[in-house]
């Protein structure tokens, strides 16, 4: 394959000419036509081309282009211009106010120059961050992403190790490795670890965009539609381009404040007195501090942008007040997980992103790249001295051992301890390129794009009960994942081909590596064969966990855009891949947009798509020992490669791959109001999931797996496998009206996500198939909900917006629809769930929870205090709005039998409530 790779290239190469056109010097400066004030931060690019640059904080520019070239300006906020260069050498523009910002460029989706976002033939959602950060409390750019992209969800874990620390969302209902996150174009790294627990992404890995400072950030760009053909794996559901800034000469610093005023569910005031730890009345208390600041390099344009962000946010809790069955928000004693809520994380970042062009040329150096590092700090389920004494330390009469600070009293006697789950997650980036023009505009970009990503577990104020009290923070040991991708890609022009034919190539090598590296002993050992072994909380990687795994991935693909006439447009991309561990996979896709009108195109696309399973999903292992009457026995998630997964006739796991289909319009009636509405199809075969636990004791099992477990001491095992095929069906409705009248200006979006999800089969492998509870065991009716709960059905947000020239004030209300999940039974097993009714123990109810629809609804108030400052207040959630309980009503003594251990899944809005927040800005 990569004798192959090497022709291809040598062929593209060879065919895109040396000789250079001549071009001038062009210089001007960019101003708002109504104040004459300067615009930095303007786009000015070649149309037709990728080649561009933005003007300064004065608002001048310098670029090199043909008398035959148009410049193409564009800023957010200001209507498009574009002039034809001539024989000037100074081009002074000044450009006009509109309001409409769906008048913007994007980038994502197409290989040519970028196309206004009514006239691609996709949907693309552009949110500016700066702006969308302005009106919330919210912190992280998933966060936020999740209250400003109509079919992008996230929800907080908690209660599910290491998911509580890393922030995945998804697209379309799909799983968060379903989604391709880019940085300016080029292909992220994914987080090392892998969701075992959680009711969001159970199974899988993604890229964590927290990772990314908000301050560095231009715009995202949202692509809703499959683009596996375009950009390659995980791009099932769709792409997220994240634009860095190019600002210079402008000096940005924002701070912010946020917490949680709850006085419904704050543990704070829970009547059970001495049960719970909580903190104060307003807890979750977070600050954050970012900074940007552009630095103009060299005569030609050349800039090196620099970011930092300071965030540290505090632990919640959240119990319901009352245990009396009378109170219907009441349920019994939560000791299941006594310190329930979200855990406390500080996080440090710093970005950069840098241009050079090169003096007398038609080439600029171009980089990028951070590092980020986040510590948290999560409390594990509740150890009970009266239910699981093998889990504290003892003496030898077995009694307890005090350890103050840890172990706690309660005043019905009993004694307790809430096992605390720390991780360092550590990233770094980098991408080193070269772009330009070569022979008859010729585009063409080199590059290579390294990331790695650390993800390494603590347990603190815990016990190894088999090694005694002294010993209370553990070194749990952790993963990495390393990424590095090298790209080649070619773009030519042709204005003289129908209206215009855009033709991209290029190919692609990326090399992937995964680590998993063993705690300290005394983080998993069992020193005592009567007592439990290892760091309660979460037990560390053994020895038999520890892989280090690798792949290299070889890609070439071909991208027709043409402009058949000046109203139909239609894509066609082609890629071919081929992975080291599975083989081949190839994707095409054609989309096609129409102008009906000058205001209404019809725009649909059909095609295929995969994502490779991860190195994370083939290679994870984890183990953690379990001892039943002096036996010492292990419980293992083991890998694909594994004698046990082999035994179990578990198949070597391959891509999933998809059939996608949208077909959608946009409609400019007037120009104030736009209207984009778009419905999908998306059929996935073979998903990656993960099974439940295959018990040794179960003799029904296949003698030959049996007899692996057995030999391995194993007592119980799951596994990952290509089990489910699914159908998604959906409709996004984005409709924006703007308004200026004098200094006031009103502004309405309403956004809409309406899907479903459908498990069209599950793929049991043949062992695992000869009876019910085989079957329920591989993929429970519980791991089928999660499946199915991605996102909910409905989910729907309207924003109007007021603004009077200095002050803005806004709302914001968001629909969730509901979702339905169930618990683990009183089998605790999650095998068709049933659960004893509270007033008659021998009639049994379905384990299910129905979080009913609701809405959360935001306000907020924002003021310019001058040229170089603005503050903002609100508060979101402001009528303190939370999910359904998670409990059967007529069986509330099985409450908490759920993921989270708390009163709620991690679900829709979440379980914090209300949030206070106030920013300042300035600008310089």
């Amino acid at each position: 394959m990569k004798k192959h790779l090497l022709i291809i290239l040598a062929i593209i190469c060879l065919s895109t000419g040396i000789a250079f056109a001549q071009k001038l010097t062009i210089k001007g400066t960019v101003t708002d036509a109504a104040s004459k004030d300067a615009i930095p931060g303007a786009s000015v690019r070649i149309k037709g081309t990728s080649i561009g640059t933005s003007t300064d904080a004065s608002g001048k520019f310098t670029i090199s282009a043909s008398a035959s070239d148009q410049l193409v300006f564009s800023y957010t906020g200001y209507k498009l211009l574009t002039i034809t260069v001539g024989n000037n050498s100074t081009v002074d523009v000044k450009m006009e106010k509109d309001v409409n910002t769906l008048g913007e460029v994007v980038l994502i989706g197409t290989r040519s120059a970028g196309r206004v976002k009514l006239e691609t033939a996709v949907p693309v959602d552009v949110v500016n961050i700066a702006k969308a950060s302005i009106s919330t409390g919210r912190l992280d750019i998933t966060d936020i992403l999740n209250y400003s992209a109509p079919s992008f969800n996230y929800n907080k874990q908690s209660g599910s190790d290491g998911a509580d620390h890393v922030e995945l969302g998804t697209l379309r209902g799909l799983g968060p490795d379903q989604t391709l996150v880019l940085i300016n174009g080029k292909r992220r790294h994914q987080t090392a670890f892998v969701s075992v627990f959680g009711t969001r992404g159970r199974g899988n890995s993604g890229t964590d965009l927290s990772s990314i400072p908000a301050a560095a950030i231009d715009r995202v760009e949202i692509l809703r539609d499959g683009a596996s053909a375009q950009y390659g794996s995980d791009a099932i559901a769709g792409v997220i381009n994240i634009i860095l800034k190019k600002t210079v000469n402008e000096f940005t610093i924002n701070g912010g404040y946020s917490g949680y005023y709850d006085p419904e569910f704050n543990s704070r005031n829970a009547l059970a007195k001495g049960q719970y730890p909580h903190g104060g009345a307003i807890d979750g208390n977070a600050v954050a501090f970012d900074a940007n600041y552009g630095i103009a390099l060299g005569k030609n344009n050349g800039f090196i942008n620099l970011s930092a962000d300071y965030a540290n946010n505090g632990k919640t809790f959240r119990q319901t007040h009352d245990t009396a069955f009378a109170n219907p928000k009441a349920l019994p004693l939560n000791n299941v997980r006594r310190a329930n809520g979200d855990g406390s994380a500080n996080s440090f970042d710093l970005f950069f992103n840098n241009e050079l062009p090169i003096a007398g040329s038609r080439t600029t150096f171009y980089s990028f790249g951070g590092y980020s590092r986040k510590n948290s700090d999560d409390y594990a389920f509740t150890r009970n001295f009266s239910g699981s004494p093998g889990r504290f330390p003892t003496d030898a009469s077995g009694n307890l051992i005090a350890v103050p600070g840890i172990i706690f009293n309660t005043p019905d006697g009993d004694s307790y301890y809430n096992p605390i789950i720390q991780t360092h997650n550590t990233d770094a980036s980098l991408a080193l390129g070269l772009k330009g023009t070569v022979g008859k505009d010729v585009d063409w970009d080199l590059s290579n794009n390294i990331g790695n990503n650390s993800f390494h577990f603590f347990g603190d104020k815990t016990f190894n009960a088999s090694l005694g009290p002294n010993k209370n923070h553990f070194d749990d040991g952790g993963s990495q994942f390393l990424q590095n991708t090298s790209n080649l890609n070619f773009s030519k022009h042709l204005k003289d081909v129908f209206a215009g034919l855009n033709i991209g190539a290029g190919a692609e090598y990326r090399y992937e590596r995964y680590k998993i590296n063993a705690g300290e002993p005394d983080s998993y050992s069992n020193y005592n064969g009567n007592k439990a072994t290892g760091s309660q909380g979460f037990p560390g990687y053994q020895p038999t966990d520890v892989v280090n795994a690798h792949r290299s991935v070889e890609g070439v693909y071909l991208d027709l855009e043409a402009d058949v006439t000046k109203k139909w447009l239609i894509d066609y991309a082609n890629r071919l891949e081929h992975y080291s561990d599975f083989g081949f996979n190839y994707s095409t896709k054609f989309a096609t947009r129409y102008k009906v009108t000058d205001n209404f195109n019809i725009r649909g696309s059909v095609g295929t798509g995969f994502r490779a399973p991860s190195l994370q999903q083939i290679n994870y292992s984890s183990s953690y020992t379990n001892v039943q009457g002096g036996v010492i026995s292990e419980v293992k998630i083991a890998p694909n490669f594994s004698p046990i997964t082999k035994a179990a006739g578990i198949p070597n796991l391959k891509q999933e791959t998809s059939t996608n289909a949208g077909i959608g319009f946009t409609y400019k009636p007037i120009p104030e109001l736009s209207i984009t509405t778009d419905g999908y199809l998306i059929k996935v075969k073979d998903r990656v999931v993960l099974s439940g636990q295959f018990s040794a004791t179960d003799q029904t099992l296949d003698p030959t797996f049996l007899a692996a477990l057995n030999a391995l001491h194993v007592s119980a095992a799951q596994f990952f496998a290509n089990a489910v095929n699914t159908t998604n069906t959906g409709l996004d409705v984005v409709i924006e009206y703007n308004k200026k009248i004098g200094d006031s200006r009103i502004r309405v979006l309403f956004a809409g996500n309406f899907q479903h999800m459908k498990i069209n089969s599950i793929n049991y492998p043949p062992k695992l198939n000869g009876t019910d509870l085989l079957r329920q065991t591989f993929l429970s009716d519980r791991e089928q909900k999660f499946i199915l709960a991605s996102a909910p059905p409905q989910k729907l947000s309207l924003n109007p917006e007021y603004s009077y020239k200095k002050f803005t004030a806004g709302t914001r209300f968001t629909y969730f629809g509901k979702i339905v999940l169930l618990g683990y039974g009183d089998n605790f097993d999650g095998i068709h769930p049933v659960v004893p009714l509270d007033a008659d123990a021998n009639t049994k109810v379905p384990d299910q929870y129905n979080y009913s629809g609701k809405v959360v609804s935001d306000l907020y108030f924002a003021y310019k205090l001058s040229k170089t400052a603005h503050v903002s207040i609100g508060s979101d959630n402001i009528f303190n709005i939370h999910p359904t309980l998670g409990a059967v009503l007529a069986a509330k003594g099985y409450a908490y039998n759920n993921e989270t251990g708390g009163p709620f899944d991690a679900v829709q809005m979440g379980q914090n409530g209300r949030r206070l927040f106030a920013r300042i800005g300035f600008n310089f």
